[in-house]
């Protein structure tokens, strides 16, 4: 692994803050009274509050253990069932969602998960702020949000200049795992990707989950739903140089 005090040619620039689009909509949403009793109980036992300072993944987990990032894990089924098969390897999960990170806070209560920690934050600063250089065995960003209208599609989170500095924390040899059940923001993905220079494409274009372990994911009640309906799903893996 890398020195993660070495300079990188994606670390921000000192002085103005960098600026970005919101990739997510602050939106109303339903939260269950089960997911607000954990959101607030659990939340201080495995939450992660924003700072902008680098964080420290063994004072964290409480452990040295290979990280990975899920950016957006949305109800968190399938955090909690990767964690669950993968006790050797710590998750920490980015969401802003409360009825979202209360599902997954409710799931490792349930479940007495160890492995798994959550920043209820935006996920473009907390890459930026407080995920150091060279230090991730992995990321994973499974189905974001597609922002149909062309006019949005600049709201997608899989663009430049965030995969550059996404890349910029994960490890040589680490990887990038992008999912998506939008074909039109898939090809924009391969595209992206397969011109970021720090990363290269573990296949020839997009990835079969059944010949690549690095797509190994559970299968969502949501993913399903999609698959009976006749959707299509898309998945890319990329490794870091």
């Amino acid at each position: 692994m890398s020195d993660p005090a070495a300079p990188d040619e994606h670390d921000e620039p000192t002085g103005p803050p960098y600026r970005h689009i919101r990739s997510f909509a602050m939106r109303r949403g339903h939260i269950t009274q089960g997911q607000r009793r954990a959101f607030e109980q659990w939340l201080p036992a495995f939450g992660v509050p924003y700072r902008n300072a680098p964080l420290d993944f063994a004072a964290v987990f409480g452990r040295r253990a290979p990280t990975v990032l899920e950016i957006g894990f949305g109800m968190g089924e399938t955090t909690a069932a990767i964690a669950r098969s993968r006790p050797d390897i710590d998750f920490l999960g980015i969401e802003v969602f409360t009825a979202g990170v209360g599902a997954l806070l409710k799931r490792i209560e349930e479940a007495q998960l160890a492995n798994v920690r959550i920043v209820h934050h935006d996920a473009v600063e907390v890459v930026r702020d407080m995920i150091p250089p060279h230090s991730l065995a992995g990321v994973h960003i499974y189905f974001p949000d597609p922002w149909q209208k062309k006019r949005h599609h600049k709201r997608r989170l899989i663009a430049q200049p965030f995969v550059g500095m996404l890349a910029s924390r994960i490890a040589a040899g680490g990887y990038l795992h992008c999912a998506t059940d939008w074909e039109d923001y898939a090809l924009q993905m391969l595209e992206v990707l397969e011109h970021e220079p720090q990363l290269v494409n573990a296949a020839a274009g997009f990835s079969e989950t059944a010949a690549n372990p690095l797509c190994e994911r559970p299968t969502t009640k949501f993913h399903a739903r999609g698959t009976r309906l006749g959707h299509g799903t898309w998945d890319l893996v990329f490794v870091r140089r």
